[in-house]
């Protein structure tokens, strides 16, 4: 695999799997490319939220808005330049606020073969 730079024209936002809400997903290194890893953009619509057990390593870099993301009874927040790491096995419900939010994640292994 050679080195590369990546933004978010790049992604081709999809919707979350298996989710109704305004939240999407663009891979842009996946298990088509060879790698042990996902990385991608996530893009929030305003006020949104998605509920799942977490079936990878995910971590978040929270590139514009907000997100709060409530596991084991506590909810956190986090702005713009801040991670979140959701380790394999949490439940979550991630909730966008009143300006959506976009993401930049990286998960271990592929999140969509841990999914099938």
């Amino acid at each position: 695999m050679k080195v590369r730079k990546f933004t978010q024209s790049d992604a081709s936002f999809e919707r979350s799997p298996g989710q109704d809400a305004g939240i999407y997903a663009g891979n842009v290194i996946d298990q088509r490319h060879g790698g042990p890893i996902t990385i991608g953009y996530g893009r929030y619509d305003p006020n949104q939220s998605l509920t799942a057990a977490i079936a990878v390593y995910d971590v978040m870099v929270v590139l514009e808005g907000r997100l709060s993301v409530e596991a084991d009874g506590n909810t956190l927040t986090a702005g713009p330049g801040e991670i979140v790491h959701m380790p394999k096995g949490t439940s979550v419900t991630i909730r966008s606020h009143e300006e959506g939010a976009v993401t930049a994640y990286v998960t271990y292994p592929h999140w969509q073969e841990a999914g099938d």
